[in-house]
């Protein structure tokens, strides 16, 4: 068989597009005994099995002619129905999209152009800069803290620079586990206003809170003072199951009407039997779902800690989230997380170096750990060989 030059044929952009490091350490993780604090994945027995093979099998039989056929690119009508009573807007401001993944790509698709500047945390959420960056923008960057970014670092980025849009997670950010508090977001928000900055909210943990109620989202502070500048993302795949690829974008409807137009030469619509089961799913006992979800995931954050305090060495600092599935550590200065990734992974455990989430660079002697897929016990031991492998990379007076 005569092979062709396959580089040759690519077009420039595909030289941007990039293997997800997150995907590819996960094939490390797969042979048997590791333990793996890497993907972010939502804990298997939380998915409603049971009540999703009756509710298939009811909409299959009631309602198979229009599950099984061709939809509305904007989505399923009674879901985004539901979606707009759940967040008190608009049905017609909701696109339902294939996971929150491909509302970033629509949105790198309508807003970026070839250099085109764009503002992230430093870190942030690596599939967001994988879905931007095949677009070919110009990363900004502004560090993240425990509550959130720097708003004196974002003022002085906002000062020189115009970005597209700005791109943030609130709530329980992904690498970092921070919870942007109330006041902080309300001065974010009058920041956008005063520029008239774009900002994009990812809100895909926003019912992963651990204490007593939920913050208001940006999104929501921004309608209730009259700013439409916020676009919102979230999903289904964190309260019933990522397999679905549910999410939704709300937008002001002449954003959204792009973002549908950009969907139409993706997939034409989100699989209306999905959308449909999603939507079966959420009316049947939501409440009591969403207090089960948070206490397990609760639970699994605790077990996390107790290990890393009772394991981890002086010097290596760590998140103590609030919410989500995540805790963000950073080694000690001139340790590499690659090098202990290594290390780890001959201890059968893995984590996910947390270079990749810095757009601009650094973070190198970070890592993001997930304790979301494991029980107690194999938290507790994972967190073992995990300090097992970084004690072997320290100086030998520090041990």
């Amino acid at each position: 068989m005569k092979s062709l030059a396959w580089s040759s044929l690519f077009g420039q952009g595909a030289e941007r597009i990039q293997a997800s490091t997150i995907r590819e350490l996960l094939k490390l993780t797969q042979r048997p005994g590791v333990i793996s604090f890497a993907g972010g994945l939502p804990a298997p027995e939380l998915f409603p099995k049971e009540e999703a093979a009756e509710a298939t099998a009811r909409i299959l039989k009631e309602k198979g002619e229009v599950a099984l056929q061709y939809g509305p690119t904007e989505g399923y009508a009674p879901l985004r129905a539901f979606v707009g009573a759940w967040l008190g807007v608009d049905p017609e401001e909701v696109l339902i999209t294939t996971g929150s993944q491909q509302a970033l790509d629509l949105l790198g698709k309508v807003f970026l152009d070839e250099g085109s500047p764009v503002l992230l945390e430093a870190p942030s959420y690596l599939g967001a800069i994988q879905a931007f960056r095949a677009y070919g923008p110009r990363f900004l960057t502004v560090p993240t803290e425990a509550e959130g970014p720097d708003l004196a670092a974002l003022e002085d980025v906002l000062k020189r620079e115009r970005p597209r849009f700005l791109y943030l997670i609130p709530s329980f950010q992904n690498p970092a586990s921070g919870l942007m508090p109330l006041s902080k977001r309300e001065r974010l928000l009058e920041m956008a206003m005063e520029k008239g900055l774009l900002v994009v909210e990812d809100d895909a943990y926003r019912e992963l809170y651990f204490g007593e109620k939920r913050l208001p989202s940006l999104f929501e502070l921004a309608r209730g003072a009259g700013y439409e500048g916020v676009i919102y993302l979230s999903s289904f795949s964190k309260i019933l199951a990522p397999g679905l690829r549910v999410a939704f974008a709300v937008a002001p409807k002449e954003a959204l009407q792009k973002l549908v137009q950009a969907k139409q030469g993706v997939d034409l619509h989100t699989p209306v039997l999905n959308q449909m089961l999603v939507l079966e799913l959420l009316k049947e006992g939501l409440p009591a779902r969403l207090e089960r979800v948070r206490r397990v995931y609760r639970e699994k954050a605790r077990a996390m800690l107790e290990a890393l305090d009772e394991a981890m060495p002086q010097g290596v600092r760590y998140t103590r989230p609030k919410g989500g599935m995540f805790v963000w550590m950073e080694l000690p200065e001139g340790l590499s997380a690659e090098a202990l990734f290594q290390r780890a992974i001959a201890e059968n455990v893995a984590f996910v170096p947390g270079g990749p989430f810095f757009a601009g660079g650094g973070g190198e002697n970070t890592l993001r750990l997930s304790y979301a897929t494991m029980d107690r016990e194999r938290i507790r031991e994972g967190v073992r060989r995990l300090a097992r492998a970084l004690e072997s990379l320290l100086p030998l007076g520090t041990r």
